[in-house]
């Protein structure tokens, strides 16, 4: 019976995990709606449309006026009586969605102020018990989208400034989510996922859960909707689609579904009576244009409007929008059903998206010799035309690149113009980074990599940019067989891998392999002083000042009140403690003198929640602490160039009152040799070849394999 029961928890653990994340069909609909509507419409901040006692409040996002303008709880949730929004009409929304080109609608539920847009059976703080309105704007606004055929989605804080148990309004909204709130917030988003029809995104937001609790929330809202797509800011590596920072549109590659919200201002998005707002078409062509880089990254565009009180569309935001979808009527082909740029490099005057036999080109600067080119494009041009328009452009071709000239009096500044191209039997791309060696010798690592990025981190305060991929393109000068082998280092021991040569994967464990015979010879390393500068206010990712050629003489940033001061009395491997509040920093740095010769070596480094290595300026490493350990060491290979280098660290607080610290160059210098099969290549042939965690945690894990390289040496 024991054995039965055992099964029987077994299958229904399988089952639990099946629904965890959503089929890949629901994945691809998410992705293929583009352009959404964002909509910040709150009971009580949209009534006060950034005024507070008669006054404009400068400081903070209007949405969250309650912490800036520090309003009383009780005085803040008294103003719900005056909510009565006669001009909200859901119908009149969604066909100004629709219009505007977007495909879904994602509205907020309910905000950090806790105030509820939907009807609940867990606080009397909701739109329909507290207000003179009485309606629920989440089921009208879902029943009308689904009227006009539009896709539904929910925002949800995670933070709620009105719920007894829940941690105080913080400087920083990275509140801790006691377990009593994450109870109250699942009672929640079971109403939302039960009560609204099919939801297609759960956007959380904001707060700072544990592993357990971001992990139990997002396993939650599959099990009750296994086709909804969840945010990453959820936490803790959670979510089905990476969410960047707010009006973010990055310019690098993305390994998995992502999408950039923004806002028509960056200093708010909700309501605020007393916005400057500019021009229309100065804002439209903002808009607009970053629409296009996001689309051409592969990503989605959540673009915000905030109503006012009275439920009525701000006409500026409403005029903004009919003008964007004019211009997506005209040139729908080229954003929706397509793909991302397949081109590895970026384009001054503008960007590319992609069908099967067809390039789109978004032309928002002319070039000043009126020519494009596209370089490593195989495959036969048939024809190059202005979309919307009948006149078919010039164009030459050759083995390495297509040309296009464009006709006089192009103009892309009072309107954006797309440039189909037709490749009748479909195109390649070569790669524009091509790896090769005289020396029938050719060396893999993240330094010479195309990387694949995501975003990762226990909470939005913590978020860096992640490794999820790493790509390369290797190039054989002579035919023959090649011995691959992956060299590592105690920081990779026990990763399990997949490699992929030629579009064959294999899954491979870095553990047990053979040690390389290394010692290096220490005598030639002079270790400096160490010198530290801090605490700065900081994220994770990114640095206060730069890693270039560092004078200790003068400051790292503009701060002038924070020097560099030598650690005199440090150890070599002794640990220390640094004072440090939440977001704080400190960058240690210390210079190596590798004398005349080129030296590996190994050090270990110890932290607490993240960190950040480099040498000579260049990044070996990011990572956090998600497990919220005391300390993490971390094992990291130096490349000394002959003379003087400079290793800087950063250590990053986010949970504690202090960040300990060592730094160890005293280590075994282990290093690992996996061989693998033989391979057999052409002369002059392009092979790929790429890198991956098998089966990480989570799509958003960074790769964290700072040591590790492939070689493919000609047997």
């Amino acid at each position: 019976m024991k054995k039965i029961i055992s099964i029987l928890l077994s299958l229904l653990v399988c089952i639990h995990f099946a629904f965890a994340q959503p089929p890949s069909s629901s994945i691809k609909q998410w992705q293929d709606q583009k352009f959404s509507m964002f909509i910040h419409f709150g009971g009580i901040y949209s009534v006060l449309g950034g005024v507070w006692d008669g006054k404009p409040v400068t400081r903070g996002l209007s949405e969250q006026i309650q912490a800036h303008a520090g309003i009383y709880s009780d005085t803040y949730a008294n103003l719900a009586k005056n909510f009565n929004p006669i001009n909200w009409n859901a119908d009149s929304i969604a066909l100004l969605a629709k219009a505007a080109g977007m495909r879904s609608v994602v509205l907020t539920s309910k905000h950090h102020d806790g105030f509820c847009m939907f009807k609940t059976e867990t606080t009397d703080f909701n739109v329909v018990d507290a207000t003179p309105f009485n309606r629920d704007v989440v089921k009208e606004m879902s029943e009308a989208c689904k009227r006009h055929g539009l896709r539904f989605g929910l925002y949800f804080s995670l933070i709620d400034w009105h719920y007894p148990q829940a941690s105080p309004i913080s400087s920083h909204n990275s509140d801790y989510i006691t377990p009593e709130h994450h109870e109250y917030n699942k009672k929640q988003v079971t109403e939302l996922l039960s009560n609204y029809g099919t939801i297609s995104e759960l956007w959380f937001d904001m707060g700072s859960q544990s592993p357990e609790q971001s992990k139990e929330l997002y396993q939650f809202v599959h099990r009750l909707q296994p086709d909804c797509m969840v945010s990453s800011r959820l936490g803790n590596d959670q979510g089905d689609f990476a969410v960047m920072g707010d009006n973010q549109y990055p310019d690098y590659s993305i390994g998995v579904p992502w999408q950039s919200p923004a806002s028509f201002f960056d200093e708010t998005w909700g309501y605020r009576s007393w916005q400057k707002r500019g021009s229309k078409d100065e804002k439209y062509k903002e808009k607009l244009e970053s629409l296009i880089r996001v689309i051409s990254r592969g990503g989605n565009y959540l673009l915000n409007i905030g109503p006012k009180g009275d439920g009525s569309v701000v006409g500026f935001e409403k005029d903004v929008l009919l003008k964007i979808g004019a211009w997506l009527h005209k040139n729908a082909e080229a954003v929706y059903g397509t793909t991302a740029d397949p081109f590895f490099t970026p384009f001054k005057w503008g960007n590319i998206t992609a069908k099967p036999n067809k390039l789109y080109l978004f032309v928002t600067s002319v070039p000043a010799d009126g020519l494009i080119t596209l370089p490593g494009l195989e495959g036969r041009i048939s024809n190059v035309s202005v979309l919307g328009e009948q006149q078919s452009l010039s164009f030459k071709q050759a083995t390495d690149a297509a040309v296009i000239t464009l006709p006089a009096g192009f103009d892309s500044e009072k309107q954006i113009k797309v440039i189909a191209v037709d490749v009748a039997e479909g195109y390649k791309v070569q790669p524009v980074h091509i790896l090769s060696s005289s020396y029938d010798h050719i060396k893999l690592n993240e330094h010479n990599a195309y990387n694949y990025y995501s975003s990762s981190g226990i909470d939005y305060n913590s978020n860096y940019q992640s490794t999820v991929k790493q790509s390369w393109t290797i190039k054989p000068k002579h035919k023959g067989k090649y011995q691959p082998a992956i060299q590592y280092t105690d920081e990779e021991k026990g990763s399990i891998i997949d490699l992929n040569v030629n579009n064959v994967t294999t899954t491979l464990k870095l553990d047990s392999d053979r040690k390389m015979k290394y010692k290096p010879d220490t005598a030639k390393i002079k270790w400096g002083p160490l010198y530290i500068t801090g605490p700065y206010s900081a994220g994770l990712g990114g640095l206060n000042g730069s890693a270039d050629k560092i004078d200790i003489s003068e400051p790292f940033t503009k701060d002038t009140d924070k020097s560099w001061r030598s650690v005199n009395e440090y150890k070599n491997g002794q640990l220390i403690d640094l004072p440090a509040g939440m977001d704080n920093a400190y960058y240690i740095l210390q210079n190596i003198n590798a004398g005349k010769d080129l030296i590996y070596a190994q050090v270990k480094v110890t932290s607490g929640d993240g960190i950040i290595v480099l040498l000579n300026g260049r990044q070996l490493l990011i990572n956090n602490n998600p497990g919220k350990a005391a300390s993490v060491s971390h094992v990291i290979g130096l490349d000394l160039m002959p003379g003087n280098n400079q290793l800087l660290i950063k250590v990053f607080n986010n949970f504690k009152k202090n960040i300990p610290f060592a730094l160890t160059h005293s280590i075994p210098q282990n290093i690992y040799v996996k061989d693998l099969e033989p391979l057999t290549f052409e002369a002059n042939e392009l092979y790929p070849v790429s890198l991956k965690l098998h089966d990480p945690a989570s799509p958003h894990q960074t790769l964290k394999l700072p040591n590790l390289e492939i070689w493919f040496a000609k047997k």
